[in-house]
């Protein structure tokens, strides 16, 4: 169903590749984007992300059925190229009809081709212009470029530098995150040659968004974020709390006893064993030129999103978070959130001045 006031469409290389309405991507947040916020993005015309890097490929597959009796519109599905069963979770989306693949981490070649001969759109996110260039080689069909001023892990150079380098380096189309919340900041984008834009904080700062009420007038009452890389021994942008200080605070030999507590915990709750996170945290070291303390510390990344995202413990847990949530200050729905967006993207197309 078309939004009141969305009637016109606003077409992009994007929007025809991926067939939703309007060029806004809802980014794959892990235990914030399941099949609730997904399927009321992509109902209101933007793309929904499952995040299924967090879930078991049952729960994966579950939200995948719920998405699709939700709404007949095109979504998405993100994963993690690395993990263990990263073939099977490609063939449940194949299978299940997903439109577009995204990735938590940088795809795999093999990977790539499977889903293309599938006919599954593939869309991998970068921070970095060689990243995107090597991706685009191995024939992915479009990308997400985050720059600096997103949530979670990030890089140090800002959309406005990192977008155009991306846009002039590839031939495909080009997503923008990080740093958007509205149509001024969609109609910025286009004219750097984006395709759309990819959003996180804004989504998850709505009102089909599942995360619960207290955190998010945590979210709504801060105005400032911090990269730490406490969390996980990489970059992460994050709220700054009394939490996230007492870690910046925290010496590396209680970094890592705490890192150790929440492997243990996340072995518990996802069921991996301690050969399958060996094995796991080898492919991190490899892929991310990683020491073993950091592949020790990024224990920390799923228990702590987990206890903030899921638990509602502020306290005892981290909220990944873009520098736009000083800005945002309401819960839209999905719906509200997209037709404003795409109203104030034509009033602001509508002042520029004409040749």
């Amino acid at each position: 169903m078309t939004p009141p006031g969305a009637d016109q469409t606003l077409p992009t290389a994007f929007t025809e590749l991926v067939g939703c309405r309007y060029p806004i991507v809802q980014t794959g947040m892990g235990y914030v984007a399941g099949a609730r916020l997904a399927a009321a993005t992509s109902g209101a015309g933007g793309l929904g992300i499952i995040a299924a890097a967090t879930m078991s490929v049952e729960r994966m597959t579950d939200a995948i059925r719920s998405v699709k009796e939700r709404t007949a519109a095109p979504f998405g599905v993100n994963i993690r190229s690395d993990a263990d069963d990263a073939g099977e979770r490609v063939e449940v989306m194949i299978r299940e009809g997903v439109r577009v693949a995204s990735f938590a981490l940088a795809p795999k070649k093999e990977l790539i081709a499977r889903l293309k001969d599938a006919g599954v759109v593939t869309m991998p996110s970068v921070g970095a212009r060689r990243h995107a260039e090597k991706v685009a080689a191995w024939g992915v069909d479009a990308v997400i470029v985050q720059g600096g001023e997103g949530g979670g892990h990030t890089g140090p150079i800002p959309t406005t530098l990192l977008l155009p380098q991306v846009v002039d380096a590839v031939d495909i189309p080009v997503v923008a995150a990080g740093g958007f919340f509205d149509g001024r900041g969609l109609v910025a984008a286009l004219a750097y040659g984006a395709a759309g834009v990819a959003m996180g904080t804004r989504f998850l700062l709505t009102s089909d968004s599942t995360v619960g009420d207290e955190v998010k007038k945590l979210y709504l009452g801060m105005a400032e974020t911090l990269v730490t890389t406490r969390v996980d021994g990489v970059p992460h942008r994050v709220l700054r709390t009394p939490f996230v200080d007492s870690l910046e605070r925290s010496g590396r030999l209680t970094g890592l006893a705490r890192a150790v507590a929440n492997g243990a915990r996340f072995k518990r709750i996802s069921g991996m064993s301690w050969a399958g996170m060996l094995r796991e945290g080898r492919r991190m070291r490899h892929g991310r030129d990683l020491t073993w303390a950091q592949v020790l510390q990024a224990a920390n990344t799923p228990m702590l999103l987990r206890a903030a995202m899921v638990d509602g413990r502020a306290d005892l847990g981290v909220m990944a978070s873009g520098q736009v949530v000083s800005v945002i200050d309401d819960l839209p729905t999905c719906a509200e959130l997209i037709t404003r967006i795409m109203t104030e993207a034509r009033h602001s197309l509508s002042r520029l001045p004409t040749p």
